[in-house]
């Protein structure tokens, strides 16, 4: 088993990024582009320039702690005011908590977060070893009263692209899903 479950995985990309999948649209993933596309019906565009001097990688690997969630908070903190994000800090905090939280109710084991800047854009990606996907249909931020139940709103409401597929049979043995998002700098 690798890793990186990213790297290690079919990853659905963003449209912008890197052009439609070789074997078509992702039949079970979930998410939205740029355009406001849903599902299978995601836009694709041409390959995007090859990587430039200024994009950036972390990963971070948790283990299942109640704690996990704040813990990647600061450390996103730090690593977005150090690549010049700071405008989207707050939002980026709040989604990477929110689905990070649900890895840790959700599933049994460890989760990882990998944060990749590319230009104006970054995207934080969350792995956890449940291969369900969230039904975005479900997915409504609820009334002030709710105590849980927003983390899927929230993304699907603040970032500009988002999406998630189930990672299953991966010939590393990787089980579980991929749920990210994007955000533009400012």
């Amino acid at each position: 088993m690798g890793d990186d479950p990213e790297k290690d995985s079919p990853e659905k990309h963003s449209p912008e990024k890197d052009g439609p999948e070789k074997d078509g649209p992702e039949k079970d993933g979930v998410g939205k582009d740029d355009a406001g596309n849903t599902g299978p019906e995601r836009a694709g565009s041409e390959r995007a320039a090859p990587e430039e001097a200024d994009d950036w990688e972390y990963t971070l690997q948790v283990p299942r702690d109640p704690l996990a969630p704040c813990i990647a908070r600061r450390t996103l903190r730090t690593i977005f005011q150090q690549h010049g994000f700071a405008a989207v800090a707050d939002t980026a905090e709040l989604l990477t908590s929110e689905l990070l939280t649900n890895a840790y109710r959700y599933s049994d084991g460890p989760a990882s977060v990998r944060v990749r800047g590319e230009g104006e854009r970054v995207r934080v990606s969350v792995w956890d070893t449940n291969p369900k996907l969230p039904a975005p249909a479900r997915a409504a931020i609820p009334d002030g009263e709710a105590e849980q139940g927003r983390g899927l709103g929230l993304v699907m409401t603040c970032a500009d692209s988002w999406g998630g597929f189930a990672l299953r049979d991966q010939p590393q043995g990787l089980v579980g899903k991929l749920m990210w998002f994007e955000l533009r700098a400012g």
